[in-house]
C-alpha cells in the first residue's frame, strides 16, 4: 500500500534569519511550512484518513502530490476529492502544473505574478521544483494592497519604521507582540474546533470539508480586506461612505457564498450518498446554509476590521490580516461544525 501521508517540509526548508538580513524580502520570508502532502498512489480513502489526524494540528486546504524527492507533481482540490470515489489514485485527480511561486522571488514579483489567481494558499518550490513551504493568500493580499497603495512595511506584524540598520533589540519589539496575538488568536480557531470535536468524531466525513469552508470564507474576506486598505490609503474611504461599503461587502459576501454554496452543497451531497451516508441532502444543505453565511460575515469582517483598527491607532495594513484569518476560521468553522452538530 501506497505511503498515504509525505512529512511536511522541515526546518532546514526555512530560511534563516541572517540570510534574510542579506538581502531584499523574498517569497521565502513570508512562507509556513508545507502540510496536505502526498504520494501520488494514494486513494482518496487514505488521504481522508491522513486528514483527519493532520486537521488536529494544521488547516489544510489542499493536497499536493509529491514524489520522494518532494518535488511537486500536482495539486488536489478538496472538491474533486469530495466527487470522486473512495479507491480514487490522488494522481488521477490531481491538477498538473499548478501554479507556484518560487521561493527567492522578490516579494514584489511574486504579487505581480498572483495578481489574477485569488487563490487561498500558495505553493513555493526551490528551483528543482522541491516543494519548500506554502504561503497563505490572506499575507498577499494583505501585502498586494499595501504594494498597489505604495505602502511602505509590507510584512504582516513588521513595523513600516524598520529598516536594515534596526538593532535587534528594537526590531524584537517591532515584531514579536504581533506574534504573541497571531499566537493567542490561534488558539482561539484551536477552541472552536475543539468544542466539536465529538461531531468531527462522529461525522469523519465533515473533516475533508473544513479546509474548503476556511479556504472560501478567508478569500471572501481577504477581497474586501484589499479593497478596504486600497481605499483608505488612496483617501477614498470617507466616515460618510463606511457604512456603503460595509454593506457592499456584505452583499458580495452573501452573493458569492450562495453561489459557491449551490456547487459546494451538490458536491458535499454526493459525497455523503458515496460515503454511504443516509440523509445526503442534508450534508447538502448543512454546507450551502454555512457557505452563505460564513461568507457574509467574512465580508463584513473584511471591511469593519482595518476600519476599526485604525480609529483605536494601530496601523491597518500590518494588523488587519491576523484578527481577519482568526475571524475567517473561527466564523466558518463554527458555522459549519455548529449547523451540522444541531442539522446531523
Amino acid at each position: 500500500m501506497a505511503t498515504t501521508a509525505i512529512p511536511a517540509a522541515g526546518p532546514d526548508n526555512m530560511i534563516t534569519e541572517p540570510e534574510v538580513a542579506k538581502r531584499p524580502q523574498i517569497v521565502g520570508d513570508l512562507m509556513s511550512p508545507a502540510v496536505g502532502l502526498f504520494s501520488g498512489d494514494t486513494t482518496v480513502a487514505e488521504a481522508v484518513e491522513g486528514l483527519r489526524e493532520q486537521s488536529r494540528t494544521a488547516f489544510i486546504t489542499y493536497l499536493y502530490i509529491v514524489d520522494e524527492a518532494q518535488r511537486l507533481e500536482g495539486l488536489v482540490v478538496m472538491r474533486e476529492m469530495l466527487l470522486a470515489p473512495p479507491d480514487t489514485r490522488l494522481s488521477s485527480i490531481m491538477l498538473r502544473n499548478p501554479f507556484v511561486l518560487q521561493r527567492s522571488m522578490p516579494l514584489r514579483e511574486a504579487l505581480k505574478a498572483a495578481l489574477h489567481m485569488h487563490f487561498p494558499v500558495y505553493p513555493v518550490v526551490e528551483d528543482d521544483n522541491r516543494l519548500v513551504g506554502l504561503i497563505r493568500g490572506g499575507v498577499l493580499f494583505a501585502n498586494r494592497a499595501i504594494e498597489i497603495s505604495g505602502q511602505s512595511g509590507t510584512m504582516v506584524g513588521v513595523d513600516n519604521e524598520e529598516r536594515l540598520g534596526t538593532s535587534i533589540p528594537q526590531s524584537l519589539k517591532m515584531r514579536h507582540p504581533w506574534l504573541q496575538v497571531n499566537l493567542l488568536t490561534a488558539f482561539v480557531a484551536a477552541a472552536v474546533v475543539g468544542m466539536f470535536e465529538g461531531t468531527l468524531s462522529r461525522l469523519v466525513i465533515l473533516a475533508v470539508f473544513l479546509p474548503v469552508m476556511a479556504g472560501q470564507t478567508g478569500n471572501t474576506g481577504c477581497q474586501a480586506l484589499a479593497v478596504a486598505l486600497r481605499g483608505m490609503t488612496l483617501g477614498e474611504v470617507t466616515e460618510e461612505n463606511q457604512g456603503a461599503m460595509v454593506r457592499k461587502e456584505a452583499f458580495l459576501g452573501f452573493l458569492n457564498g450562495l453561489l459557491v454554496g449551490v456547487t459546494a452543497g451538490a458536491g458535499m451531497a454526493f459525497y455523503a450518498h458515496l460515503q454511504g451516508e443516509a440523509n445526503p441532502l442534508e450534508f447538502g444543505l448543512v454546507v450551502l446554509i454555512a457557505m452563505i453565511a460564513a461568507c457574509t460575515a467574512s465580508g463584513i469582517a473584511g471591511a469593519i476590521i482595518p476600519l476599526t483598527l485604525k480609529r483605536f491607532g494601530a496601523d491597518p495594513a500590518t494588523a488587519s490580516s491576523i484578527f481577519l484569518t482568526t475571524a475567517s476560521d473561527v466564523t466558518s468553522m463554527g458555522i459549519f461544525l455548529g449547523l451540522a452538530t444541531l442539522m446531523l
